[in-house]
């Protein structure tokens, strides 16, 4: 079991753009929690529509915690592809990796509400999800490095090559889904990872570990065959105070199946200042 944490682009209530719409202090927290024995560092990838609340840019977010620490994991979870732009979420994510040697990992999904409708932006979760499907396959003949073209229904690429190439072979791509939907499952069984999110689970809950299980038991269903190593990570709620009891938590998610704990900081669950605690606290190991 690895152990990350995962904190929203968004600010708090008030509007102001302290918190964690601060990336001078996101990217401390990253440094903090490296130092602390995380193994890694995740921030949501929310544009904000019509929200009174300030939203940072994840690829800015990202690019100082990537300046601020030096072996730990990053990645933005989940990029909703379909609203974005594949061929420059390529150049980006090429160039992150470049920065932090290595150390990006990618996060995908299709979002959803208003982030779409308020923008005027088309289609419904499944035409998305099928946006998605060609998006990764564009991404990922991007960061080849090799002359690409694709035709698709919604996106057709001629004659392009993308240089550097990201440090890694190929940038880890980790497929979130909402369970018990059993489609992006299917999809997240096709790529390097899985983050399912319970269907209707506020922020300060969490999924139970038997229905990680469940997951798990789906996904590697899809899997068979597939040797290569395979992630699937937990938006999990510890407490920092009692390691007992948070041990014997973790145990239970793992023997599930999982192999990330990502510990879910949000504005839900307390003061910035509370939460820069329990990243001090460390992983419950």
């Amino acid at each position: 079991m690895r152990f990350g944490i995962h904190v929203p682009n968004i600010g708090p209530d008030d509007g102001s753009t302290s918190g964690f719409a601060d990336p001078r202090l996101v990217a401390e927290l990253a440094h903090e929690a490296e130092e602390c024995g995380w193994d890694g560092f995740f921030v949501w990838d929310h544009i904000g529509a019509g929200w009174p609340v300030a939203v940072a840019d994840p690829w800015i977010l990202l690019t100082a915690v990537a300046l601020r620490t030096s072996v730990i994991r990053l990645g933005a979870l989940v990029t909703p592809l379909p609203r974005r732009r594949p061929w420059k979420v390529a150049r980006e994510t090429a160039t992150l990796d470049q920065l932090c040697d290595g150390r990006l990992v990618f996060g995908a999904g299709i979002g959803g509400g208003p982030e779409y409708s308020s923008f005027d932006e088309p289609g419904d979760d499944r035409e998305h999800g099928d946006m998605l499907d060609e998006a990764l396959q564009v991404l990922t003949g991007l960061w080849s490095g090799e002359p690409f073209d694709f035709e698709g229904h919604h996106y057709r690429i001629h004659d392009v090559q993308f240089l550097p190439r990201p440090v890694q072979q190929r940038i880890p791509v980790w497929v979130a889904g909402t369970w018990p939907s059993r489609r992006p499952l299917r999809r997240a069984s096709r790529w390097d990872g899985v983050f399912p999110l319970g269907r209707g689970l506020g922020f300060d809950q969490q999924m139970s570990p038997e229905d990680l299980a469940a997951v798990v038991e789906l996904v590697r269903h899809h899997r068979s065959g597939l040797g290569t190593p395979y992630d699937v990570v937990h938006w999990g709620i510890s407490t920092g105070t009692d390691l007992p009891a948070d041990r014997e938590l973790v145990a239970r998610y793992e023997a599930a199946g999982a192999t990330w704990w990502l510990e879910n900081l949000n504005n839900q669950r307390g003061s910035v200042a509370s939460q820069r605690e329990r990243i001090r606290r460390g992983p419950p190991r």
